[in-house]
């Protein structure tokens, strides 16, 4: 994964904290911008759609105001907003452009004690030990690379922690975090997709096969581990993508993967602010909205028909009970 970078906008406050400081040193030969927020950038809001791959270029610094921890029942209790935001990443359906239109670039947030002292605080308030998603909003393996606050975060989370935590990726970059002393308090989870989809939708990110090696690499260390084949993308000849997609998996998931991991299956929304930004930004790019098969779900999103769905759920439950039968589906939504 290319990590440059072309300038550096920051929020002066941001070098009141010691990984504010450790990035200016870091990034000392880019250009720094100030800026008065992070959420209002002006010449990056008003530059047009096709230069969204230019913007992914920047780096943004701040600090996270808002903590507003939302309820959440799939394999974590909250969805906690924390020290990133956006992605260097440029996979076409990107949930974050939904938020962020074209501005889904890169922001770190350099106050994380103070994001994990409340997490902290959460969990031991709570009437039993609680697991909180850190990675919704970003990638946190490929911030990682920039910040250590990975590691950082495990480490702290094992010592003073109650719950988990728990984070999805598509990087690979997981020797730093192999010889944590984690205590088992974080549930590492792989986001995978047949490799074709891989190279001509989830630009940027790394491969199937580099994927399922980091998975086997964490599950070794110890840490509870989860599969995510998400999302779920209908191209044409979906049932052969996924049908060699979970052939590969059942080839080279270790036994440990199968034995002690679950499942998470998710199938794509799509909106029409991507599909606004795709066609311009990626004019030869792989079309993703499907009219035939999707159906509007209200505030310009789509997602695949109720029939289509039942026909991919049996498809997948069925070929997960021939090749992955060990590990259970937690939900397919």
């Amino acid at each position: 994964m290319n990590m440059d970078f072309d300038a550096v906008y920051y929020e002066p406050d941001a070098l009141n904290y010691k990984l504010g400081l450790a990035l200016q040193s870091k990034y000392a030969d880019l250009p720094w911008i100030q800026i008065e927020s992070h959420n209002r950038i002006p010449e990056m809001t008003a530059a047009p759609n096709q230069d969204f791959p230019k913007l992914k270029n920047h780096l943004i610094i701040g600090t996270r105001k808002t903590h507003r921890y939302v309820p959440n029942h799939k394999v974590s209790d909250w969805l906690v907003p924390y020290t990133s935001s956006g992605c260097k990443a440029m996979c076409l359906y990107c949930y974050l452009v939904c938020n962020y239109n074209k501005c889904a670039y890169l922001r770190l947030f350099v106050n994380r004690e103070q994001m994990l002292d409340k997490l902290l605080k959460k969990d031991s308030e709570a009437s039993a030990p609680q697991t909180f998603e850190i990675g919704s909003n970003s990638d946190l393996v490929l911030e990682n690379m920039i910040t250590d606050n990975l590691l950082y975060s495990i480490e702290r989370f094992s010592r003073e922690g109650r719950g988990k935590l728990t984070f999805p990726t598509k990087f690979d970059m997981v020797n730093p975090l192999l010889n944590l002393d984690h205590k088992g308090k974080t549930i590492f989870r792989m986001s995978v997709n047949p490799q074709e989809i891989i190279q001509r939708i989830e630009l940027g990110t790394s491969p199937l096969r580099a994927r399922i090696h980091a998975l086997n690499d964490m599950a070794e260390a110890g840490y509870p581990v989860g599969l995510l084949i998400a999302p779920v993308i209908l191209l044409p000849d979906w049932k052969r993508l996924y049908g060699e997609l979970l052939d590969q998996l059942a080839d080279e998931l270790s036994v440990k993967v199968k034995q002690s991991g679950f499942i998470e299956i998710i199938l794509m929304t799509y909106s029409f602010v991507q599909n606004a930004i795709n066609t311009e930004a990626f004019p030869n790019g792989t079309q993703l909205l499907d009219r035939e098969t999707m159906t509007g779900r209200g505030r310009g999103k789509y997602s695949y028909r109720n029939d289509i769905r039942e026909e991919v759920e049996s498809f997948l439950r069925e070929r997960l009970s021939q090749k992955l039968k060990t590990m259970p589906i937690l939900y397919i939504s």
